[in-house]
This record gives structure tokens, C-alpha cells and sequence, in this order.
């Protein structure tokens, strides 16, 4: 295994086109670190920079402290797994298994060992005679995998490799996957578009965004505590619903005033309210606000149902604010027409603010690494 730190590197495609920019993170001895963010924030070309398949334009990458700028990727001791399975379509699944492990000189029963203890980890003992036209598409991305993994690299790298299987596939392949990374005790780099594979998978995350690298954290710290707007809308389904505002002393409070709406600040962020920025972004999950059909009931404010959704285990609820609208999850068995007035209330506790001109956090855990303060 091996610790992999990545020092103010970065990568220019031809045209000055900036896919990554002065990036520095350190992904420790067996750790399972995931790079997240939308299509063209980097990390594609983050990973294969690590593999060696892309040349960097700037900074240095290490391998447990020795740089490998220079290093080929056949040196590298790297194993990447893609979305596309790359099988060889004339080999049977224990050839296919096997061959890497033959290109490198290994005897036959030290490839027949290895073959079958990875075919028992990943599940495919009784899948070894067939052929990759015969396999399922998740039985194929296992038979990928188990193939990178055969040769027990160093590092292993994952670009996007259950993307395109269906729902039950993709949670059976995050099983697997997971397992393998307790039992070997690999360091893992997954790289992944989709924030439930990274929160359900990854020890920390690097959400990227344009080239930079917005936050690192764990799942809940990256969830509860987003240092910028971004992040703050990106990661969480349903997305964080925002206001934007200032704040205004009233009556010796502060208070976060909001068109017609105003409410006081949470009570960690009384005392600066003088020192809140003009313009602010009160930021706030569907999950922390409650919604009322009862319009005399204690409100933050008021709006009428768009449409709800009942998804059997909670509901949706998507509420017009007239300048804005907002969403709220609730219980199963909230119902309401549209266009039917409610009453929203936030929860203080989780409330966040950002800088509406710069889009950071007024509040961060000191938990969490924040790049661009």
C-alpha cells in the first residue's frame, strides 16, 4: 500500500484549457478517498495524472514521500478500474483474470491461487469458465475490478466503474467494493460524479469544482458544514434550499432579513452580527425544515404547495415562495393539494450563511479543510 500527496499540482490541456488547478491533497496508507464533483471539475484528470497516464504541467505527486513525476505508470504500481470493462472478449473469465499475472512471469500455481482467491472474495468461483459475451454487466464490472486487483497494486484507482449499472447492481457493486477495501486494506481513489457513492464509500472526500478543490472532509463534516455555496448545493439530495438577504438590527437583534421574511440569527452568530458581510446566502437542508398546514402556527415563512411527492418512505414537499422556491422533507403521510397555503419553520441549529460576493462559509467546523481561505 502507500500513501499518495499531491503538491500545488496541476494539469493545461492544449488551448490553455486549465482542467486542474494547484491542487494539494494526501490521501494516507489505506485510506479510501473519493474525488467528487460534476463532469469537468478535474478529476479524471486528477486520477490519471496519479496512474502516470497523463503528463503533469506543474507540481510534484509522491508515493510514500518519493516523487513519481518521472515514474512510468507501469512503475507505479498502480491498478485502475473504468467504467468500460476492457475484457478480452476470446478468453474465458479465468484467463482473463489470469493474464496479467502470466505477463508478469508468475508461475501457474501462483496465478491459479491468486485467480481463485479473488474470484472467491468478488463472487465469480462459478462464473471462471465462461466468456465475457455470457456475463451480465455487473458481472462483468466485477471480473474488471477482480483483474486490476489481481496483480495487488500499490494504489488502486476507480474512474466512475458503476456508473452506467442499474440501482440494486450499483448498491451490490458499493458492497463489494467497500469489503474489498476493509479486508485488503487497499488506498483507494474513487473517482465519482455521484455524492451517495462517495458518501456511502469513502473514509473522505474531495469535492472539486473548475479545477480546484473545494472542501475535503468526511461525508457528515463535508454535509453538515459546507465551507462554500457550492459545496453547500452540490452534496445533498434534495439540494440545500437558499435565501438571499442582509442582516438588520431590530430591537437590539440581529436579524437575516429577506424581501417581506425575517427571522433572527442563530444564537452562535448574535454576537458578529456587526461583522456579517452586506449581502448573505442563509442556507438551510429540506430535511431541517418543517412544514404546517395550520396558518396560525409560529412560522419563518409563507408559501403555498407546488407539488408534493410521496416517495413511500417520506415525502417531498416543493413550496412557492413567491420570489423563490423551497423544499421540504416530511413524513409519508403529509399530503397536500397544490397551490394549498403552508407555514414553513427553519431549524436554527442548522441554518448555515455564506458571503453572497465570495460564496464562503461565515461558519466552518475547524474539522474541516477549507482550500481557499
Amino acid at each position: 500500500m502507500a500513501t499518495i500527496t499531491l503538491e500545488n499540482v496541476s494539469k493545461t490541456y492544449a488551448g490553455n484549457v486549465e482542467a486542474v488547478r494547484n491542487i494539494n491533497f494526501e490521501v494516507k496508507n489505506g485510506e479510501f478517498v473519493a474525488l467528487l464533483g460534476p463532469s469537468g471539475c478535474g478529476k479524471s484528470s486528477t486520477m490519471r495524472m496519479i496512474a502516470g497516464l497523463e503528463e503533469i504541467t506543474g507540481g510534484t505527486i509522491y508515493f510514500d514521500g518519493k516523487p513519481v513525476n518521472r515514474l512510468r505508470p507501469r512503475d507505479r504500481k498502480v491498478a485502475m478500474a473504468f467504467e468500460t470493462y476492457a475484457l478480452y472478449p476470446t478468453l474465458t473469465v479465468y484467463e482473463n483474470l489470469a493474464f496479467p499475472l502470466r505477463s508478469a512471469g508468475w508461475s501457474q500455481a501462483q496465478v491459479d491461487a491468486k485467480v481463485q482467491e479473488f474470484a472467491r472474495l468478488l463472487e465469480l468461483t462459478r462464473l471462471l469458465h465462461r466468456m465475457p459475451g455470457e456475463l451480465s454487466g455487473g458481472q462483468a464490472q466485477r471480473i474488471g475490478l477482480a483483474r486490476a486487483l489481481v496483480r495487488e497494486p500499490a494504489v488502486f484507482l476507480l474512474d466512475e466503474p458503476i456508473s452506467h449499472l442499474d440501482t440494486r447492481q450499483r448498491f451490490r457493486m458499493r458492497q463489494i467494493i467497500k469489503r474489498l477495501h476493509l479486508e485488503k486494506g487497499y488506498t483507494m481513489i474513487y473517482v465519482t460524479h455521484d455524492q451517495e457513492e462517495a458518501m456511502a464509500m469513502a473514509d473522505r472526500i474531495v469535492v472539486m469544482h473548475e479545477g480546484v478543490i473545494r472542501q475535503i472532509g468526511a461525508s457528515t463534516e463535508i454535509y453538515r458544514d459546507p465551507a462554500d455555496d457550492f459545496v453547500a448545493g452540490f452534496v445533498g439530495e434534495p439540494p440545500m434550499n437558499f435565501l438571499e438577504g442582509a442582516p438588520n438590527l431590530c430591537d437590539g437583534a440581529w436579524m437575516f432579513r429577506s424581501g417581506d421574511r425575517q427571522f433572527p440569527f442563530p444564537n452562535w452568530l448574535q454576537s458578529h452580527g456587526d461583522k456579517l458581510p452586506a449581502a448573505l446566502k442563509m442556507g438551510i437542508r429540506p430535511y431541517d425544515v418543517s412544514v404546517s398546514l395550520d396558518s396560525s402556527a409560529p412560522c419563518d415563512a409563507k408559501g403555498e404547495v407546488f407539488v408534493c411527492e410521496n416517495m413511500c418512505d417520506y415525502s417531498v414537499v416543493t413550496v412557492d415562495m413567491a420570489d423563490v422556491r423551497f423544499q421540504a422533507v416530511t413524513p409519508p403521510s403529509f399530503s397536500a393539494n397544490r397551490h394549498q397555503p403552508v407555514s414553513l419553520k427553519f431549524d436554527p441549529t442548522f441554518m448555515r450563511f455564506f458571503d453572497k460576493s465570495t460564496g464562503k462559509a461565515i461558519q466552518v467546523s475547524t474539522n474541516v479543510q477549507r482550500i481557499n481561505e
